[in-house]
């Protein structure tokens, strides 16, 4: 035993040497009269004609662990308005919705039987029936293209949901070194690390992202985002540079996962994202983040979804929105309390203290204000986190209201500016290098940022987030050039596989005895 401890012991001393490393490639200029290039990863999209997909990216079935039918599953989305949806369950790759037998779920079904953590019988939909709930009849069909879709009959409409290719949820058996991958045939189920999943994935010619990092480095349990993906803490450290090298190495890796199931335990992973994005946008390179619900039961199925800007709903555009960046990660929660106590002061700067909305996030931030307090005196357990999030569906999952949408995202070259234009949106934010830079009043218009005015808190990208009653909406980054801009540098990192998950309990360890 002795011997075991002293040799993680020593991994870890190594990978955090290694880790901590930063080379500079050069020094940063002198800024002067600024002149600005803003690549924009929505530049190429016809926003007068482009449709605005809501998608589900990873969600879960009782083929693995949730505790659902994939027919109870594809009922809900079809309720909540998801025009398409990638069941992923662990380990098992999506091949259809008609017959179980289709798909590979033998081995995790069987092996949580065995462990009587079985859900219940699966139910596949077959060609044709009804929902059980709302009564809708449907199709399933495959077309000319390849592609799945379901058709659906009900309230005297008809709608239709496409199945993205492939989905799956890997390293089933993993510590939550969770990866989702669309497209390409891969699956496997041996005890795995992410960069494993990322070479197969890579060989299988799919799409890929990192789940809920939060999850794995146990950033979810901080009770503050100050705690969170410190980069003077050495383990967060290692973390933080085994992920971006991950990303950099691996280029089928889209990004992160920064807002899902109710936002609880990724209410840190923007952090991560901005952290990442600063090392990586000074060399041109952008890193998307997603959104998804990771539902395991359908009152968690609408918490957080992707819209992909697209023309016609097929495989081809998704993959081509999702490796492009042209879609927006979306949520009705938010767990973050510095995010939530900006939106908070902003609200009462631009629309006073009435309103259903303002008072919903007045009592998270409380709740928030009041954990950080109780913990500080002792009246709660040291080892507690964040209160829970804001969330602006209900009990069922459903939202009740009129939905926030982006609408447009524009940059201009000559003026030097980025617009964000909105759809029942109360507030715009604009981030750059992980910090709030300006504040705008949507009102469901467009909010302009002014490069220039803000030349000396800019890095070398800024993203915006739009917030409203529908919730909340993240861009992708759109990246900066200029003279004087902060210089590319190398960060140097190692991978120990699976038990650098042992790192994250120790670092929790020490949180706790600190606070």
């Amino acid at each position: 035993m002795k011997k075991t401890i002293a040799v993680v012991s020593l991994l870890l001393c190594a990978a955090l040497v290694l880790s901590g490393l930063a080379l500079p490639a050069a020094a940063e200029g002198t800024r002067g009269q600024i002149d600005y290039t803003i690549t924009n990863p929505y530049a190429d999209v016809d926003w007068a004609q482009v449709n605005q997909y809501k998608t589900a990216l990873h969600t879960h079935t009782n083929a693995s662990d949730g505790d659902i039918t994939l027919k109870e599953s594809l009922e809900t989305h079809y309720r909540q308005g998801f025009d398409i949806v990638a069941t992923t369950d662990h380990g098992i790759n999506n091949k259809s919705w008609v017959r179980a037998e289709d798909s590979d779920y033998q081995f995790i079904h069987g092996l949580l039987n065995a462990v009587n953590r079985n859900e219940g019988e699966l139910v596949y939909l077959g060609e044709a029936g009804t929902f059980d709930e709302c009564g809708a009849s449907y199709t399933l069909t495959r077309r000319d293209n390849g592609d799945d879709y379901l058709t659906v009959t009900g309230d005297g409409a008809v709608r239709t949901i496409m199945r993205l290719p492939n989905g799956i949820e890997n390293n089933a058996v993993s510590i939550n070194a969770h990866v989702n991958s669309w497209f390409c045939d891969y699956q496997f189920n041996g005890i795995a690390d992410y960069v494993t999943t990322l070479k197969g994935v890579t060989k299988a010619k799919g799409v890929c992202v990192i789940n809920h990092p939060g999850e794995y480095t146990k950033a979810r349990n901080d009770l503050t985002e100050d705690e969170a993906y410190d980069e003077n803490d050495l383990i967060y450290r290692y973390y933080i540079n085994k992920f971006y090298g991950m990303i950099q190495k691996y280029p089928v890796c889209l990004g992160v996962d920064v807002n899902s199931k109710g936002d609880s335990r990724t209410r840190y992973d923007r952090k991560l994202w901005d952290i990442m994005l600063k090392r990586s946008t000074p060399d041109g390179r952008n890193i998307f983040a997603i959104a998804s619900s990771d539902a395991h039961q359908c009152d968690k199925i609408n918490t957080g979804y992707a819209r992909l800007l697209m023309t016609d709903l097929t495989s081809v555009q998704a993959r081509q929105a999702l490796e492009n960046g042209t879609f927006f990660a979306c949520s009705y929660c938010d767990g973050n309390q510095k995010d939530l106590e900006n939106i908070l002061e902003n609200l009462e700067k631009y629309y006073g203290t009435d309103g259903e909305l303002y008072a919903k996030v007045k009592e998270t931030v409380d709740a928030m204000r009041t954990r950080v307090e109780n913990v500080a005196n002792g009246t709660e357990k040291k080892k507690s986190s964040a209160a829970e999030p804001l969330r602006l569906v209900d009990k069922d999952g459903y939202f009740h209201g009129e939905d926030t949408y982006i609408t447009a995202v524009t940059a201009d070259n000559e003026a030097d500016t980025i617009t964000v234009t909105t759809d029942n949106a109360k507030l715009v934010r604009f981030i750059a290098d992980g910090k709030v830079i300006a504040v705008m009043k949507a009102d469901g218009g467009e909010c302009t940022l002014n490069l220039r005015d803000y030349a000396d808190q800019l890095g070398s990208y800024v993203r915006a987030e739009a917030f409203g009653e529908g919730g909340v909406i993240y861009t992708q980054p759109l990246l900066l050039s200029y003279d004087g801009m902060p210089q590319a540098r190398e960060y140097r990192w190692i991978n120990i596989p699976v038990i650098d998950a042992l790192f994250a309990e120790i670092r929790s360890l020490f949180t706790v005895m600190k606070r």
